[in-house]
């Protein structure tokens, strides 16, 4: 009987492919970055670039010949007290003390003594802005006058009301005119006219060439002549010392 499985034959290893010897490796033993942890650690050095001609423009760090104080030790500052002397202090503002005069120990009883009690009047407290309560003049009373009280008994009360046209008695029901609807006839109608008279307007005023004056004009107050009166005399003007003298014959005796 014939096995109906299927036999696995062995392989030939020339005729797999694998890796070669170079394609293992082991992990470096220089540097510090994957490094045998089998070996140990070598101490290791790098080559730096050339650094810039700006750099000690840039650094500011101390050489090598800074100063250390002596007192400072690999454990600290190692030093006994010291003690500077200061300035002194501004002080933070002057005192508003009151002398003895600004005391009245007058105006106060000695506190030994018994007195009565004393009051004092304040100004009129505040009304608090949540307290809306309202004043005794916001009241009112309801009227007396009227049946609109439930709680009042009501005097009869009347009221006027406006003329009524229709069912009055001066509803006209004939609808004639009344003595005053008729006019009058003018009696010169029927009768002989009466004289009748107009008012004209006013004339013109007479032209006149001589202005003759009015008599307002003349003040016969001022006028003396039908007075009695003594006689007067006036300055006349100066005559001339060329002037010749009026002669006249003289009396023959």
């Amino acid at each position: 009987m014939e096995d109906s499985r299927l036999r696995k034959t062995r392989g030939i290893a020339a005729q797999e492919t694998g890796p070669g010897p170079g394609r293992y490796s082991l992990p470096p033993t220089v540097g510090f970055v994957n490094h045998d942890y089998t070996r140990f650690t070598s101490p290791a050095h790098s080559f730096h670039q050339r650094l810039n001609s700006s750099l000690p423009l840039k650094d500011s760090s101390p050489g090598p010949c800074y100063y250390v104080e002596p007192e400072v030790t690999r454990f600290g500052r190692a030093r006994g007290p010291s003690y500077s002397m200061l300035g002194r202090h501004k002080p933070p503002g002057l005192l508003w003390t009151p002398g003895p005069g600004a005391y009245s120990p007058e105006r106060f009883p000695p506190p030994s003594q018994h007195r009565p009690p004393s009051f004092s009047m304040g100004a009129r407290t505040r009304y608090r802005p949540v307290d809306h309560v309202p004043a005794p003049n916001s009241y009112t009373l309801p009227t007396l006058l009227g049946p609109r009280i439930p709680s009042k008994p009501s005097s009869p009360c009347f009221t006027i009301s406006a003329r009524i046209n229709r069912g009055s008695y001066s509803e006209d029901l004939s609808k004639a005119p009344g003595p005053g609807g008729y006019s009058t006839t003018d009696p010169n109608v029927y009768l002989c006219r009466q004289p009748a008279f107009s008012m004209l307007g006013r004339l013109q005023k007479p032209t006149s060439t001589f202005p003759t004056p009015g008599p307002g004009t003349h003040s016969p107050e001022k006028v003396t002549v039908h007075w009695k009166r003594s006689p007067s005399y006036s300055l006349g003007v100066r005559h001339s010392e060329y002037l010749m003298p009026l002669i006249v014959d003289a009396a023959e005796w």
